[in-house]
């Protein structure tokens, strides 16, 4: 008899979560931003979705939720149902969770909807720097040990990332990093004299270069931004960069993992769809950001990439709390 009783709870269960399915969405689907209002996050996610909901015929709900560097919206999300009426819109931040301490979740408790565009890391000089390209400044760097100094915003972040990559395909860099609260302030400082180099993104940095206040030294990619032509890709320097990039801040939209595969479909489609608008479009070239558009292998591809390059070089410069092996990530090309 009791399994009887189960056999009809399970059919149930099955039953609902078919018509789930079949008539997603059938109510207000709540979709978490986990950074703040006005930020990047923010702004990518408000830009996309009107978008998506037209293409899906549904209502999404966006709500800011901070604190914890993003994994409050994380955990919220993650123990939430798996029925696609809970989203997380975020950043590249949770695939640093682990090795840094700031929790036991990342991406791989999710299903990528839209991996939807990348920043273009760059490198940029003061432009009184006395070296105009990358061959100039590691000559330079390598001469004058201990001189040069380079923009930081702390651990995990771009500025960090691109500094550890740089060491790991060039040799320990003797430089000195200067700590700023954010890619603002140090951008600032690098055109008043106060550092000679920073690793940035493109879109921030650009109207800068534009103006003659910095000047760009490289391009973190496998090839040159269309927005800075004149500019080598740093793969043209050393091959080893192919192993790392291309790599950059990335935003996306995912659901808990074990929701429907329609289900997932459906708001993959959506997304696709919304991303293809020529707003969102304008906004992310203007920005100079990469689109991306991937869902499916193809998402979940790139952010085992993006976790395997990005947690071993942080790891190798000293900067994490764990050995990215302790869970389970393997480096680059093992």
């Amino acid at each position: 008899m009791k399994n009887v009783v189960l056999g009809a709870m399970s059919a149930i269960a099955f039953g609902m979560t078919g018509a789930l399915a079949d008539d997603y969405p059938s109510k207000e689907i709540q979709g978490i931003i986990q950074w703040g209002a006005g930020g990047s996050t923010d702004t990518v996610m408000r830009s996309v979705t009107p978008h998506a909901e037209e293409a899906l015929g549904g209502t999404i709900v966006m709500q800011n939720m901070t604190g914890a560097v993003g994994a409050i919206a994380l955990n919220h999300v993650a123990d939430s149902a798996a029925d696609g009426y809970t989203l997380m819109m975020g950043a590249e931040n949770p695939m640093l969770y682990k090795v840094m301490g700031l929790g036991d979740k990342d991406y791989g408790d999710f299903i990528p909807i839209s991996i939807l565009a990348r920043g273009t890391p760059i490198l940029v000089a003061n432009k009184d720097a006395p070296f105009d390209d990358y061959a100039g400044m590691m000559e330079h760097i390598r001469a004058n040990p201990g001189e040069v100094r380079f923009g930081a915003t702390g651990p995990g972040g771009l500025p960090s990332v691109i500094t550890a990559m740089i060491s790991s395909v060039e040799g320990e860099l003797d430089v000195i990093a200067v700590p700023y609260d954010g890619d603002g302030p140090a951008l600032t400082a690098l055109q008043g004299g106060a550092v000679d180099v920073m690793p940035a993104v493109l879109g921030i940095a650009i109207e800068g270069i534009r103006a003659g206040n910095m000047k760009p030294l490289a391009v973190f990619d496998t090839s040159k931004s269309e927005y800075l032509p004149d500019t080598a890709a740093v793969t043209t320097f050393n091959e080893s960069y192919e192993t790392y990039v291309p790599w950059g801040p990335f935003f996306g939209v995912f659901v808990p993992n074990g929701t429907p595969d329609d289900v997932v479909a459906k708001l993959s489609a959506a997304y696709a769809e919304g991303a293809k608008n020529p707003e969102f479009v304008d906004l992310m070239e203007g920005r100079g950001f990469t689109l991306m558009g991937i869902s499916g292998d193809e998402a979940t591809a790139f952010l085992s990439k993006w976790q395997q390059g990005t947690a071993w070089l942080m790891h190798d410069a000293g900067l994490t709390k764990a050995s990215p092996e302790e869970f389970g990530i393997s480096r680059p090309g093992e």
